[in-house]
């Protein structure tokens, strides 16, 4: 069943395409293992870039509201980490479904898939934020019920109101950005952020100080900045020549096949939902221990530190997931399992470096947030354990890649729920409030969930058939190819 799914594939494919996939060697030997890395820092050092100037105008936001009140900073940190939990993290875990489709429909030579796929995914994502969006327009009425400070729930439900159309400039951002990365047009994406990081700034100092407008100056700012960045990106994808082959008309067939796609999106959603929730679950289980100030500062500080440095692995993952849905797409499934190798060996190189950069600025990195001594002192006794939870981070992060570039998001569901929920978090709790080892007990026992995630998704990848993958990748393919004609054109 699998040759022939891939005997029919080669009929759409150009003939360049074709004579690709009849090459099936692939060189193993030093030349083509530094081609392979050209292609991969090619695509990676820009989506790092990326990843990071997303973080900038998301922080710039969270510093500006800081210089408001103590109440403002307060507000808008609880706001940002409940958009994050209900909102981003399921948008962005719902849009790798794109990767899988886009990448291997890319590969394949299928462009005009590419183009479908990515109105399927603005629908789909843009109509998800409707529920989001009734979800955070009664954040205040959610945390009071939680037993929030009144104050802080009342101007946190304000911030998160005015952010409601960040919402749908997020939905729509990742389609966008799904339909050029798998086509490895990055330099675009690079760019359309630096713009916006520019403009940012100053919208942000006039929203906030000028016209007086406080936390709601705050959340417009980013709204504004995140419209602008989708204006950008559209207008690219719309006039330039390197989205041509991709670039069709809107059709009624992206209204179809809507189940296929779920197929994919939710399990990518629950995946990527369910390893973000865990981390903002160990800054609520630190407001139990004992001097609760202390331990959550020491938490989110580690907490924060950690994102800011995931977003590399996270850049990794994203490239090594174009690279092995283009190569599972294009019939080269030996191609994709040097991608995966070679990938595999920068992450290692990768998080030994951060694990030194963390480990050697122990005795600094808590001076970034807080003149406080005793915090300070804290956050380097525990920093160790920090460092070495990022060498899981990077290996972690690129093999999640790996997982949506074949299409396993399910597996990749499965896995994140055992490890964080039926490993991680009860391991935290246990270390933390059976042995008191307080803050750092909680991080130790994440840690330990996040090594049976790693131990998962490597037997995983190992045990991989990888010309049945291809062959999958084929039929995948080929289903859309009855989606191209389109029904209505506007």
């Amino acid at each position: 069943m699998c040759s022939q799914s891939c005997m029919e594939a080669s009929t759409f494919r150009s003939s360049d395409d074709t004579a690709q996939m009849q090459d099936k060697s692939c060189k193993w030997d030093s030349q083509g293992v530094k081609q392979e890395l050209r292609k991969q820092a090619t695509l990676a050092i820009p989506m790092i870039i990326t990843n990071l100037m997303q973080f900038a105008i998301q922080l710039a936001s969270v510093m500006f509201a800081g210089h408001i009140s103590e109440l403002a900073l307060s507000s808008v940190s609880i706001a940002s980490s409940i958009c994050t939990v209900t909102g981003s993290s399921f948008l962005a875990g719902m849009s790798g479904a794109l990767e899988t489709l886009c990448g291997q429909s890319c590969g394949a030579g299928m462009y005009s898939l590419i183009g479908l796929y990515m109105y399927r995914g603005l629908i789909i994502l843009n109509a998800t934020g409707i529920p989001l969006a009734f979800l955070w327009a009664n954040v205040e009425h959610i945390l009071v019920a939680l037993g929030q400070d009144p104050d802080i729930s009342k101007k946190a439900g304000e911030y998160t109101l005015w952010l409601i159309p960040y919402l749908f400039a997020y939905a729509t951002t990742q389609p966008l950005v799904k339909f050029l990365q798998a086509q490895s047009i990055i330099v675009p994406i690079v760019l359309s952020l630096a713009l916006t990081f520019c403009c940012h700034i100053p919208i942000c100092w006039l929203f906030i100080y000028q016209l007086d407008l406080g936390i709601r100056g705050a959340a417009l700012a980013t709204c504004v900045s995140s419209w602008i960045n989708v204006v950008l990106l559209a207008t690219y994808i719309t006039f330039s020549p390197s989205c041509e082959k991709a670039r069709t008309p809107f059709s009624a067939k992206a209204l179809h096949d809507v189940k296929v796609f779920l197929w994919l999106a939710l399990p990518s959603a629950l995946m990527t939902c369910l390893e973000w929730w865990s981390y903002e679950a160990l800054v609520l289980l630190s407001g139990w221990l004992p001097n609760p100030e202390l331990e959550t500062s020491a938490i989110s500080i580690c907490y924060n530190s950690a994102v800011f440095a995931f977003m590399i692995p996270s850049g990794l993952g994203a490239m090594a997931s174009v690279r092995v849905a283009n190569e599972l797409g294009a019939g080269r499934p030996d191609a994709a399992k040097r991608v995966v190798y070679v990938a595999t060996c920068v992450a290692a190189c990768e998080g030994v470096l951060v694990f030194t950069t963390f480990f050697s600025l122990r005795d600094v990195i808590g001076l970034a947030y807080s003149k406080e001594k005793e915090i300070i002192l804290y956050v380097s006794h525990m920093m160790p354990v920090l460092a070495a939870s990022t060498i899981l981070d990077s290996f972690q992060g690129l093999l999640s890649g790996v997982i949506r570039g074949c299409g396993w998001q399910k597996a990749g569901a499965y896995i994140n729920l055992a490890s964080y929920y039926l490993v991680g978090l009860p391991l935290a709790f246990l270390m933390a409030f059976v042995f008191h080892i307080k803050a750092e007990g909680l991080w130790m026992g994440i840690s330990g969930g996040s090594v049976v995630q790693l131990i998962a998704l490597v037997a995983v990848t190992l045990r991989a058939n990888w010309e049945k993958e291809a062959c999958k990748a084929a039929a995948r393919v080929k289903a859309g190819q009855d989606e191209l004609e389109p029904l209505i054109y506007i």
